[in-house]
């Protein structure tokens, strides 16, 4: 699932009101994090060392607060239907216990938001939105199920969501759950209990890694985070806050909206036209302009960048190509996996093309590709996305 920009405090303007607190909140004060308002949320930035906590997602496991999501369910007979009409997914095609990345898209076929849709039930959709675009879309999906059987309500003050990433993962969570972890599919989500509270546990995540991500009541919030972390101890698990998690979906080439994805964008821009369904029955907002843009040649190609000096290329900044600007970074950070400067950027795909050749590739070290970093052309490496695949 995809989050906003991450925000050191520091650089985070002041907030009109206080931003919510999540049922976790408590417990982030207790572990001395750093908080920061994140989407109108109080949300722990770090604990310690964003680094730390990065790196022990890849190697252990890592616990996330992921309540500042949310979390829209729709309902009714026709909830299918209208989902089918509201969003680019084939919505009705999914099974119940299964769940699709998806997307809601404008007239002229910008991304309002990608979404994670789960299928509760015949009737029922739970509908997991960005925090910033939670209200927003509830609007949309309501408009859009507008004379329709199906009811579109906002239940996000009614869960708490906790992940749990890593390699051990399924390690910690198993004893402490009644559902088989090795029988959860990839994208499934299952009535279960952890720590004998009642959630749904799904397999999702966003951090390249396996994971599970468990929606809870909020009264059992606080249980269910003491057993994890208890339990957690000897399998190197630690809590992880929004800065590791925004380094580990960038490493993963997972899209941030508000980054490589926005209105101004439409999933083709992203390299991500799959998820338009054309096939399916019945006309959905956007198909038109959509279905012209999956036609025409491409403006602009997602890419992958390798910085090859230690100063990081951040988002806005200019990509280079012979010393004109040929597009510009979307997200960058340093890699503690890759023990260097990344980036996501749109180029023009004549670059793009021209970079991967053999010839233009053996020339990138003589600074034909670079990024401006603050007035000074840093060379970079284009490479494939992702940066990162977990071990099979």
């Amino acid at each position: 699932m995809t989050d906003h920009a991450i925000t050191d405090p520091a650089t985070t303007a002041p907030a009109t009101t206080a931003p919510r607190r999540t049922p976790l909140t408590q417990v982030h004060e207790q572990l001395g994090a750093t908080l920061t308002d994140f989407a109108g949320w109080l949300m722990p930035l770090r604990y310690g060392s964003e680094t730390a906590e990065h790196q022990a997602v890849r190697t252990a496991a890592g616990l996330f607060d992921l309540s500042h999501m949310g979390e829209l369910m729709v309902s009714g007979p026709q909830a299918g239907a209208a989902l089918d009409y509201a969003l680019v997914g084939n919505l009705t095609a999914l099974r119940p216990g299964r769940a699709r990345y998806t997307m809601i898209c404008a007239a002229d076929g910008g991304v309002l938001d990608d979404l994670i849709v789960y299928r509760l039930a015949d009737t029922e959709f739970l509908v997991v939105a960005n925090a910033a675009n939670a209200a927003a879309v509830a609007a949309l999906l309501t408009d859009r199920a507008a004379g329709m059987n199906a009811a579109v309500a906002d239940r996000t003050s009614d869960y708490a969501l906790i992940a749990i990433q890593g390699p051990r993962c399924a390690d910690i969570l198993g004893p402490l759950t009644d559902a088989s972890l090795g029988d959860v599919k990839y994208y499934a989500s299952y009535p279960a209990t952890v720590a004998g509270a009642p959630v749904l546990l799904a397999r999702t995540g966003y951090t390249g890694e396996d994971g599970f991500e468990i929606f809870a009541r909020p009264q059992d919030a606080e249980d269910i985070w003491a057993t994890l972390s208890k339990a957690g101890a000897d399998h190197g698990l630690v809590p992880a806050g929004l800065a590791a998690r925004d380094t580990l979906r960038l490493e993963a080439g997972m899209p941030l909206f508000g980054s490589e994805l926005g209105p101004g964008m439409t999933p083709f821009d992203a390299g991500l036209g799959r998820v338009v369904k054309f096939d399916k029955p019945g006309d959905f907002v956007g198909r038109a302009a959509l279905a012209e843009r999956a036609q025409a040649a491409p403006e602009r190609t997602l890419v992958g960048l390798v910085g090859q000096s230690r100063r990081v290329p951040r988002h806005g900044y200019s990509v280079l190509w012979d010393g004109a600007a040929c597009g510009t970074v979307t997200s960058g950070a340093p890699s503690p996996t890759l023990g260097a400067p990344i980036a996501m950027a749109y180029v023009t795909p004549a670059v793009a093309e021209e970079a991967v050749t053999e010839a233009a590739a053996a020339r990138q070290d003589a600074g034909r590709l670079a990024v401006d970093v603050r007035g000074r052309a840093e060379p970079a490496r284009l490479v494939p996305l992702p940066f990162y695949r977990r071990p099979a």
